[in-house]
């Protein structure tokens, strides 16, 4: 049902189309189409997930999602890519676009606390990392990040 939702709404939405056109190299693939589906783990559609040019894995998304959501958790993905390859200005500048474009969106707090790392990595100051717990225990205090954060408020 919800691959379907996808196929009729989000896909075919010009926004996704050209965000996709310009980021990804996109594959379709079937739950039970082995051995991609196994090599990959899916087992729901529509599973979206970011994955670099050597296979790995940078951000899983199960469910449907709309246009907007679509475009935000790639967005976050990709962010998660170049953070994981230690291109952190690559990185702050997607978490930054997730929260001036997106500021409701459910992936704002992730990208609170994974655009705080990255400033922290690329500078060395500590600084960010306790911005990271003010913001979230403000504005998201029941968040999974929120609570990740927690052990920056002793800096």
């Amino acid at each position: 049902m919800g691959c379907q939702q996808m196929d009729a709404v989000t896909y075919p939405d010009e926004k996704v189309v050209a965000f996709v056109n310009g980021f990804f190299v996109p594959l379709l693939i079937p739950f039970d189409a082995k051995p991609l589906s196994l090599d990959f783990n899916i087992k729901w559609t529509p599973t979206l997930i970011t994955l670099g040019s050597d296979r790995r894995e940078h951000h899983r998304t199960v469910g449907f999602l709309d246009p907007d959501a679509f475009i935000v958790n790639s967005l976050l993905g990709i962010g998660k890519y170049h953070f994981d390859n230690d291109r952190y200005p690559e990185a702050l500048a997607f978490f930054e676009r997730i929260l001036s474009e997106q500021p409701r969106s459910d992936s704002v707090p992730e990208a609170i606390y994974l655009r705080g790392v990255a400033r922290y990595k690329n500078s060395g100051d500590r600084g960010p990392l306790k911005e990271i717990y003010e913001i979230l225990s403000s504005r998201f205090p029941d968040s999974e990040w929120a609570k990740k954060a927690s052990p920056y408020r002793l800096l």
